[in-house]
């Protein structure tokens, strides 16, 4: 009897194994390290959460701008009454107080020599024109126009007196006397006479050629009183007795031309 060799396992390749399990050629992955930086989501919310409080601490500025805006206004603190007053009570330098005392009008640093001569002589001139006026209203045939300038003379130069004299008082001097008929047009007492007793019609004749030479006079006054005056009141009026007086006179000339047609 023969005896039969017992089969060997027939040994398969690894490969070829069904339980065998080929590892795999790609590289381990390590293990997740809890310590790594967040996830990219968590990045977006940590770094959106500094420009949210950004946008509050703005509109909180915004509103808080608005609500002062819309309140009351804090009243300006008081000045302070030594930079206003100048110091010891003087006034500031641009307060009416200063400039009433450069018009003159209550200092006597305000005004200067040729101002005193200017109202001490302007008072009487401006008195006789008035006189010369009151006799030309008293007539009853005067020429409508002629009257018409004598009322305008009498209501101009009246106020002119008042603050003339207002002036002097306040500069301690006084109105002089008529002067130099000569030199300021103003008429003599004889010719004021002859005035007062003509008529109307030669009436208003001397009183035309008297008041254009006594308007002369008295630009002539005022002319003199701007070259060398201070006072800024009386500058003012001589500016004034300038100009509306030079309109007189070619007004009178005018009138006193028609007359003697």
């Amino acid at each position: 009897m023969s005896h039969t060799a017992p089969a060997r396992a027939v040994q398969r390749p690894a490969e070829q194994n069904p339980s065998f399990v080929r590892p795999s050629s790609a590289r381990p992955v390590p293990p997740v390290n809890s310590s790594r930086a967040p996830s990219r989501s968590a990045h977006r919310s940590g770094s959106r959460a500094p420009a949210r409080a950004a946008a509050v601490a703005v509109a909180l500025v915004i509103g808080s701008l608005a609500l002062t805006a819309c309140g009351p206004t804090a009243p300006d603190p008081a000045p302070d009454s030594a930079a206003h007053s100048g110091g010891h009570g003087a006034p500031a330098e641009g307060t009416p107080s200063d400039a009433s005392a450069e018009a003159g009008t209550t200092a006597d640093s305000g005004h200067n020599d040729a101002d005193v001569t200017f109202a001490a002589t302007m008072i009487p001139h401006h008195r006789q024109a008035l006189e010369m006026s009151e006799i030309m209203l008293a007539k009853e045939d005067l020429p409508p126009a002629v009257r018409d300038l004598a009322e305008r003379i009498k209501a101009a130069q009246g106020p002119e007196i008042e603050a003339m004299d207002s002036w002097l008082e306040a500069w301690g001097a006084a109105a002089g006397d008529h002067g130099d008929h000569a030199m300021d047009g103003m008429l003599t007492e004889e010719q004021l006479q002859q005035l007062e007793s003509a008529d109307g019609p030669q009436a208003a004749e001397q009183f035309l050629a008297g008041m254009i030479e006594h308007h002369r006079g008295a630009v002539e006054m005022a002319e003199q009183e701007l070259e060398a005056g201070r006072n800024a009141d009386a500058l003012a009026l001589a500016d004034r007795v300038i100009a509306d007086q030079t309109a007189e006179i070619e007004e009178m000339e005018g009138l006193l031309a028609e007359l003697k047609q």
